[in-house]
């Protein structure tokens, strides 16, 4: 089964700077995926077509979505999505504390884990995590409390570079499928990634194929797939 994590930047075509659901539709047809999470996803409002998780599940052929908000824009939901191949049987959106005294000067946003529970017993969760450490350390603990032990998935853009210490948690209880990479991969910005901040984690007790991160050009982030057996 392939699966797929993709910040869609707002459904953006980063190098020409407008709404363009084709381009980023044709990304993930051309990886054809079972699943796909996604960050940065607009969920109805006050402008047409602001569906997003919708709109790309018609496009794409995907015919199983959910959307879970983290915030209101513009009238309407923003936080992440998921597109599925396989039946989904439940859903969860689980909203990630906010820190209680924000201790840096960058920029805050509350964020949630979109949970979704899949024919077959697989549980998904798609974050997208916050800017500051504080900030992490909340999303990490939230992410352990609602990872499980068996057929679990973990994806999403998680806003830090492989070496940040706050992950240990996560690398000490899941396998990163980023092990499997063939050389060095990254993943931002899309046209000359310097960074590697997206991620795809699966519990040990799932066999990981092959993983990359695609050289494709849609959004600000390019998308990373990982190849698997449960």
């Amino acid at each position: 089964m392939r699966i797929m994590t993709f910040n869609i930047q707002s459904c953006t075509n980063y190098l020409e700077q407008k709404r363009d659901y084709e381009i980023i539709a044709e990304a993930i047809r051309r990886e054809n995926p079972e699943i796909v999470g996604l960050n940065e996803v607009c969920g109805g409002g006050a402008y047409p077509n602001y569906a997003h998780a919708e709109k790309l599940s018609e496009l794409t052929g995907m015919p199983y979505y959910y959307f879970a908000q983290a915030i209101t824009i513009s009238g309407g939901g923003y936080g992440n999505a998921f597109l599925s191949r396989i039946p989904i049987l439940e859903t969860e959106t689980v909203m990630i504390p906010n820190p209680p005294v924000r201790g840096y000067t960058g920029y805050y946003e509350t964020r949630c884990i979109l949970k979704a529970k899949l024919e077959g017993g697989i549980t998904v969760l798609v974050t997208h995590m916050g800017l500051n450490p504080d900030e992490h350390e909340s999303a990490v603990k939230t992410v352990l409390e609602n990872v499980t032990d068996e057929k679990c998935i973990l994806m999403g853009d998680f806003n830090m570079t492989p070496e940040n210490n706050l992950l240990s948690p996560i690398y000490g209880q899941m396998m990163d499928t980023a092990t499997k990479f063939s050389g060095k991969k990254l993943s931002w910005p899309s046209d000359n990634p310097q960074r590697k901040i997206d991620y795809i984690f699966v519990s040990k007790d799932i066999h990981v194929f092959s993983a990359d991160i695609p050289e494709i050009i849609a959004s600000d982030h390019r998308p990373h797939t990982a190849d698997i057996d449960t």
